[in-house]
């Protein structure tokens, strides 16, 4: 299991919000190349960035920002979500050194176009699901759609994607646990998925009932922003050595 620190981008600097509220942030850093450099040197061999400012503007805002955490750890593989609507902005951030460019809300609106992101990008797409009461929102999070996530998913489950992000909205920075129910459904739905949890974990004791889920990866945020969870000792006890 993989434990993927994050760092959620928002006027350039860190910050996290609470149930994705932009108006509700606290912000870590102004600047979050350094805080990547911390979360690497702990261990981290995967990091997660949100461009929350793109995720609601539809384009990228924080591209530089991205662009100089890739540049600065060339050896972690990165993750980003948030304003990813076209091929072409996968493509540049690809070109940044990015390795995994994670489709939201295009994914909700046109299904089809993770299909041919997954064809374009071979191993290079995620797909991911930011649900409120199990139903998928879309916008940053500020609208709310009528299809169950659960549902959404098994449509990818032959796109070729190389994993599915799972949010649970009303947990995220709440630092009130997992949902657990939520990722157990998906899995049992979708056996052959990667499963990426995130939201709502708190502490050593949910990142233990995350491993034993079987999920393929753990989001990590304020709970190590926080000084909640040590991300160096989570990362000793509990991630794996696999090929990432």
């Amino acid at each position: 299991m993989l434990l993927i620190p994050a760092i959620d981008l928002k006027d350039g600097a860190c910050v996290r919000l609470r149930q994705g509220r932009m108006e509700d942030d606290t912000v870590f850093s102004d600047n979050p190349v350094e805080m990547a450099g911390k979360w690497v040197a702990a261990g981290g061999r995967r990091l997660h960035l949100v461009d929350l400012n793109g995720a609601f503007a539809g384009e990228p805002v924080n591209g530089e920002v991205i662009r100089a955490i890739a540049k600065a750890y060339p050896d972690v593989p990165i993750q980003v979500g948030g304003g990813i609507r076209d091929e072409a902005t996968i493509q540049a951030y690809l070109d940044a050194g990015v390795t995994w460019c994670i489709i939201g809300t295009q994914a909700v609106k046109d299904p089809d176009f993770v299909a041919r992101a997954c064809k374009a990008f071979p191993g290079h797409v995620m797909v991911g699901l930011d649900a409120k009461d199990g139903m998928v929102a879309v916008e940053g999070w500020a609208e709310v759609s009528d299809m169950p996530a659960v549902d959404l998913a098994k449509k990818f489950e032959d796109a070729g994607v190389s994993a599915i992000v799972y949010t649970d909205i009303s947990r995220d920075g709440m630092l009130e646990g997992p949902a657990t129910g939520l990722y157990r459904s998906m899995l049992a739905r979708l056996p052959g998925l990667e499963l990426i949890a995130s939201g709502g974990v708190s502490g050593m004791e949910d990142v233990e009932a995350l491993a034993e889920m079987d999920v393929f990866g753990i989001i990590i945020g304020k709970a190590i922003y926080e000084g909640k969870l040590d991300v160096q000792t989570a990362i000793e006890m509990y991630q794996i050595e696999s090929e990432i």
